[in-house]
């Protein structure tokens, strides 16, 4: 399956079908699973074969094709599902960190994942190190010998800061530490994540894996050996796995990802070049835009500018919320990766609860909008954000 494109895998990877030979995948929904004989049972709790399970805590036939499909697409051995992409984040971090250990983390992250990292981690003895992501120096400076694993967005919410995948995990590598991805605003269609050096790759499926808005859902990607071994221990007893039928969704949403994030990119590439120099914007955010500064990273490291762009109203907060306000298709709300465009101003939703010094320095403004460029023709969203820009 591997050798296969990947739009063929996209359809038909991990399939596992019953006697009955369904097209469609089949939903099982249940939580338990019967055994043929008491000897049976002991000898699956002892080791389950591949197409062998116990709980669907521990896994199910729908919950193990996501896995096997999703894993087929970013290039990794395996992968394990999870309730949502926060529980991936917290269950690939927790899973292998202790007290005593040392992290090192990029400070541009999404207000969770920022929680996770400066409150949680602490609590339980885990020693943190924040660094300017796309600052290399600060990386070599903070990541010691006895670093545990590094931390980061390959691409920052909401400001797009990139981060060289490929250098961190070099110089991560020489110490000995486990580099861990978020890659969400990547997303798995532009991804050579594990070719750039990454060891853990996470998503939030809720994004663009799913694209339209029904459901939860996350997964971390890896080695086999650290799926099943380090990972799969600490989910399992924890309770952050996916349930059968939103895997089943997921499924649905990886048959078209890679058409939908290209037409997204298309469109958000579209819109960028539109807006750049617009008189009521102080700056546009889009790696893609030969203005942006990491614009020969994001080309080396994606290949693509993505399904995101930022961009700062003059004005402060005022000023974007009567833009906001003013739009017509485009929809406000603080999901991304969806069919819908979607505007979200940060400062007050997804990074509300940091301080007023920590927004200034990841440069989340009162004026900053983030946008998530859906399917819609590029030619209305930019009409809709252009005259809701004259309105404000």
């Amino acid at each position: 399956m591997s050798k296969r494109k990947t739009r063929t895998n996209l359809i038909h990877g991990g399939t596992r079908r019953s006697q009955y030979g369904e097209l469609s995948e089949a939903i099982f929904l249940t939580q338990g699973f019967v055994y043929p004989s008491a000897e049976a049972a002991e000898e699956r709790f002892v080791g389950a074969g591949e197409d062998e399970f116990i709980y669907a805590r521990y896994g199910n036939p729908t919950v193990r094709m996501f896995e096997e499909r999703i894993a087929l697409l970013e290039g990794t051995e395996d992968g394990f599902a999870t309730a949502s992409g926060m529980a991936a984040v917290n269950g690939a971090l927790m899973s292998m960190l202790k007290a005593g250990d040392h992290i090192v983390s990029a400070r541009a992250l999404f207000g969770s994942c920022l929680y996770i990292v400066e409150d949680i981690l602490p609590r339980f003895g885990v020693e943190v190190t924040l660094v300017d992501g796309a600052d290399l120096d600060q990386w070599r400076d903070a990541v010691r010998d006895d670093t545990r694993a590094v931390f980061f967005e390959s691409m920052s919410n909401p400001t797009l800061e990139l981060v060289d995948i490929a250098a961190v995990a070099e110089i991560a590598h020489a110490k000995g530490a486990t580099v861990i991805v978020d890659n969400v605003f990547s997303t798995p269609v532009y991804s050579d994540a594990v070719a750039q050096g990454a060891d853990v790759i996470i998503y939030s499926a809720t994004k663009h894996i799913d694209g339209q808005g029904r459901t939860l859902g996350g997964v971390i990607l890896g080695t086999r050996e650290h799926i099943r071994k380090v990972v799969e221990p600490y989910m399992k007893h924890t309770g952050g796995s996916m349930s059968p039928f939103t895997a089943w969704v997921l499924l649905k949403g990886l048959e078209t990802v890679d058409l939908r994030v290209r037409a997204q990119t298309s469109n958000a590439t579209a819109i960028a070049d539109a807006l750049s120099g617009n008189a009521h914007l102080s700056r546009v955010i889009y790696p893609g835009l030969e203005s942006h500064p990491q614009h020969a990273l994001a080309v080396r490291q994606m290949g693509a500018g993505g399904t995101m762009i930022a961009f700062e109203v003059k004005g402060g907060k005022e000023a974007a919320f009567r833009f906001m306000n003013a739009l017509e298709i485009i929809l406000i709300s603080n999901n991304l990766g969806d069919a819908k465009t979607i505007a979200t101003h940060p400062a007050t939703t997804t990074h509300q609860r940091l301080s007023e010094e920590m927004k200034a320095v990841l440069g989340i403004t009162d004026g900053l909008i983030r946008l998530s460029v859906g399917l819609e023709d590029a030619d209305d969203l930019t009409q809709d954000i252009e005259q809701a820009l004259t309105a404000m």
